[in-house]
């Protein structure tokens, strides 16, 4: 099938916006050019593309479905454009990561120092999500690379683990609970504590719950947050123990507000890691950071 890729084009302004009038002012073509070369995509790929009420408009399933892969090719274009125009120059552009707060404000903060003083004429742009999600904005073309706490296995087989780092989890509690300090506790035992979690759908609630199911341990949480540092706080009052990362509550545990329980099953360590795509070009910037991270170390 041979398709003009200019209406490929003008169905990305069209999903993008969600409206032909806007999509024609953004392409500087008429709104009528733009309504035709829709209905000539549709009458290609045999199907309807957008739903349209007045001045409303909507995309079918079948849309949604070419929109994810226009969107991703859009940004994939957009991401070697930017390449090949400061492949040689650092004096502008910018640079898109992906990660969590909890990532950003433990490992990154100090490298974004750095980062923009060495170039700060380069825009560093932002994108805070949980590692899955980074990953999924990764695969689209979204964000250069990005920082995540690394599943078992890259959910792509096109990603790149560049820099790794590893870290470790551990049960915490505060002093409410100060009588499990100093001595090793069953996992077992710990069922019957109130327990204190991230959301389902993150990395390191994942592999919590492949670790306690490993051990025969079922537990369901008594909350569940999206922040770690909320966590922590919530531990330091007593609502119960928790289960983080051990580079997180460092100076919390030096207060001596918490403490690391000592269990009897070994908790696997993990790795941090810098992914990028294999077919999404880095930027100069793009590289120039991830040096950075391998030089100084996550």
């Amino acid at each position: 099938m041979s398709i003009n890729f200019e209406y490929y084009k003008v169905f990305y302004y069209v999903a993008n916006t969600l409206s032909f009038s806007t999509a024609s002012k953004e392409l500087y073509i008429s709104q009528s050019a733009v309504s035709q070369s829709i209905k000539t995509l549709e009458e290609k790929l045999g199907c309807r593309l957008f739903l349209r009420h007045t001045k409303r408009v909507k995309l079918t399933h079948e849309g949604a479905l070419l929109y994810k892969h226009i969107q991703q090719a859009y940004n994939f274009i957009k991401a070697g454009e930017g390449a090949i125009k400061e492949i040689h120059s650092l004096d502008q552009g910018e640079v898109r990561i992906g990660a969590s707060d909890t990532i950003c404000k433990y490992h990154l903060l100090p490298h974004l120092h750095t980062f923009s003083t060495l170039y700060p004429n380069i825009k560093i742009h932002m994108t805070n999500r949980t590692s899955p999600e980074c990953l999924e904005l990764l695969n689209k073309g979204s964000i250069d690379f990005c920082i995540v706490n690394l599943p078992k296995k890259l959910p792509y087989d096109h990603m790149n683990i560049k820099v790794s780092k590893k870290i470790q989890d551990v049960f915490i509690a505060g002093t409410k609970y100060g009588y499990l300090k100093n001595k090793t506790t069953d996992i077992k035992d710990l069922a019957a504590f109130p327990l204190l979690m991230l959301e389902r759908h993150s990395t390191t609630r994942a592999f919590f719950d492949d670790f306690m199911e490993d051990n025969g341990v079922k537990i369901l949480p008594e909350i569940e947050l999206g922040s770690v540092d909320l966590l922590i706080e919530m531990t330091k009052i007593g609502l119960g123990l928790s289960f983080v990362i051990s580079d997180y509550v460092q100076d919390e545990i030096k207060k001596g507000g918490i403490f690391i329980i000592n269990v009897k099953q070994k908790i696997p360590p993990r790795q941090l890691g810098v992914v990028t795509h294999d077919s999404l070009p880095l930027s100069a910037a793009a590289v120039k950071f991830i040096e950075i991270l391998d030089r100084n170390g996550l």
